[in-house]
C-alpha cells in the first residue's frame, strides 16, 4: 500500500526518513524552513555530510520526494505528518519544544476534514511529551483528536555517518500510539523494512530513545572516568587495556568499541542534549538522578583533563595544531565537539597561535564557533610541519601513523587512538 506523506524538517533525521519512504514507493513532501537548506537539496546537493543521501536525494528528487513550501496544500493530500524538528536544550536542561508547536501551527487548520491522519512524533522529546503537551496542544487548537487525527510518536535510532543504512536496515522500529488504527497504519507504513516492529504506549515509545542514547551516553562516561583513574594511577596502558575488555565475551557480537572507550567526551547533538534532557524531566517529577547527573559531569571535565595533559608539554609560545573537529569521525557534525572546548580553554589560557584540520568540517566548524585564533589547514601534512605540539581530537582514520611520520613532535592523543 502506497501512503502520502509530509515531513517538516530536513536535518539528518528528516531528510533520511523522507527519502526511506520514498525507497518504499511512498510519495513524500518535504518541507523545511531553512531556505537554504532547501535550495541545496533541490539543487541534488545533500547539505550535511551523510553517506548514501546523496544518492538517494537524486533518485527521488521531484519524484517520490518533492520539496515544497505550502505545508498546509502538503497536508492535505497526506496520510501521515512526520514531526523532525529540533528540539534542543532549554536554559533549564529540559527539551525546548518550540519547534514543534511552531510547526503544527503551519497546518493544524487543515486538519479537521473527512481525510484520517496521523501525526507522527519523530523528533526526540521526553516521555510524557506527546500525551501531555502535544496531544493537549492539538485539542486546544480544535483538533478532532481521536475522530480526525491520531497521534503517535516513533522515536529513531539513527547514527550519524550511518543514518541511511540504519534506516533502511533498522534493528528495529518503535512506535508509541494511543489507539488501534494509528498502530494498524503505522504497522502498514512499515510492512516493507522487514524488521521488528514494536507498538508501544506512547511514553514507552519516547522513554526508549532515551534510554539508549542515556546508556550510550554512561557507558562513554564510564570508560573516561576509567582513564582519568589509569592516568592517576600510572603506568597503565589505556589503550591496550580497553582492547583487552572488549574481549570479553559476554558482549558477544556487540561493538561495545565504539562506546565503551575513553576518549575526550562524547559530543554531538543527541548525547548530550538528550542525557540532560532525561535528567531534567525526571528532576520535574521529583528524582533526582545522582547516576545522569554524574555521566553528564564527567563528560564535562574531559576537555579539562586532556588541556591539562596539552598545558604538561607546551608553553605559549608553542604552535598548537589540532587533528580533528567534528564530534566524531565519518561526519561533519560540529556541535558539542570536544575540540571547540579545548581550544576555548588554550585561547583563555593565552594561546594564540592555533591551527586545526579537518578532512572534512573545517568549514562547518569555523561557522559554528568563529574563532579569530585559528588559522585552518586543508592538509594532515601541513599542520603537522607547521605546528609544534599536535592534538588528536577526533579519530579519523587518516590520523592513525601521525605518531609514526612525526616521532620527534608532542602528541596528546585524546582519543587513545595512537
Amino acid at each position: 500500500m502506497s501512503y502520502k506523506i509530509t515531513v517538516l524538517g530536513l536535518g539528518f533525521v528528516g531528510l533520511t526518513t523522507a527519502l526511506s519512504f520514498s525507497e518504499k514507493n511512498h510519495k513524500v513532501f518535504g518541507f523545511d524552513i531553512d531556505q537554504e537548506k532547501v535550495e541545496c537539496l533541490q539543487s541534488g546537493k545533500v547539505p550535511f555530510l551523510e553517506p548514501g543521501l546523496d544518492e538517494a536525494l537524486n533518485r527521488h528528487l521531484n519524484n517520490n520526494f518533492v520539496l515544497t513550501d505550502n505545508v498546509s496544500n502538503a497536508v492535505k493530500q497526506s496520510d501521515f505528518i512526520f514531526l523532525c524538528v529540533g528540539t534542543p536544550t532549554g536554559k533549564s536542561g529540559e527539551a525546548d519544544l518550540k519547534y514543534i508547536f511552531n510547526a503544527i501551527d503551519m497546518f493544524y487548520s487543515v486538519l479537521n476534514d473527512d481525510k484520517y491522519r496521523v501525526v507522527v512524533v519523530k523528533s526526540t522529546v521526553p516521555p510524557g511529551t506527546t500525551s501531555e503537551k502535544i496531544t493537549p496542544y492539538l485539542i486546544k487548537l480544535g483538533v478532532k483528536v481521536g475522530e480526525a487525527v491520531s497521534i503517535a510518536n516513533n522515536p529513531e535510532f539513527l547514527r550519524e555517518g550511518h543514518c541511511w543504512d540504519d534506516m533502511l536496515n533498522a534493528d528495529r522500529i518503535v512506535c508509541g500510539v494511543s489507539d488501534m488504527k494509528s498502530e494498524s497504519m503505522l504497522r502498514n507504513l512499515y510492512k516493507n523494512f522487514n524488521t521488528l516492529f514494536f507498538a508501544v504506549s506512547l511514553n514507552t515509545g519516547e522513554y526508549t530513545k532515551y534510554l539508549s542514547n542515556t546508556f550510550l551516553a554512561t557507558m562513554i562516561s564510564y570508560a573516561n572516568e576509567m582513564s582519568k583513574i589509569a592516568t592517576v594511577i600510572g603506568d597503565i596502558q589505556i589503550k591496550d587495556a580497553f582492547n583487552i575488555l572488549h574481549l570479553d565475551r559476554r558482549w558477544g557480537n556487540a561493538d561495545m568499541a565504539s562506546y565503551v572507550f575513553p576518549g575526550c567526551g562524547f559530543g554531538g547533538y543527541c548525547l548530550p542534549k538528550d542525557t540532560q534532557a532525561l535528567y531534567s524531566k525526571a528532576f520535574s517529577k521529583g528524582y533526582d538522578s545522582r547516576l545522569l547527573h554524574n555521566v553528564m559531569k564527567i563528560n564535562n571535565s574531559m576537555p579539562l583533563f586532556m588541556f591539562n595533559k596539552i598545558k604538561a608539554v607546551s608553553n605559549l609560545t608553542d604552535s598548537i595544531g589540532i587533528l580533528g573537529l567534528s564530534f566524531k569521525p565519518g561526519s561533519d557534525d560540529v556541535r558539542d565537539s570536544s575540540a571547540a572546548k579545548i581550544i576555548s580553554m588554550l585561547i583563555n589560557e593565552g594561546h594564540n597561535n592555533i591551527f586545526a584540520y579537518d578532512p572534512v568540517s573545517n568549514k562547518n566548524f569555523d561557522k559554528e564557533y568563529k574563532f579569530k585564533q585559528i588559522k585552518y589547514h586543508h592538509t594532515l601534512n601541513s599542520i603537522c610541519e607547521e605546528a609544534n605540539v599536535l592534538v588528536l581530537v577526533t579519530a579519523w582514520d587518516e590520523f592513525r601513523e601521525v605518531n609514526k611520520k612525526y616521532p620527534n613532535k608532542p602528541i596528546i592523543d585524546c582519543r587513545y587512538f595512537l
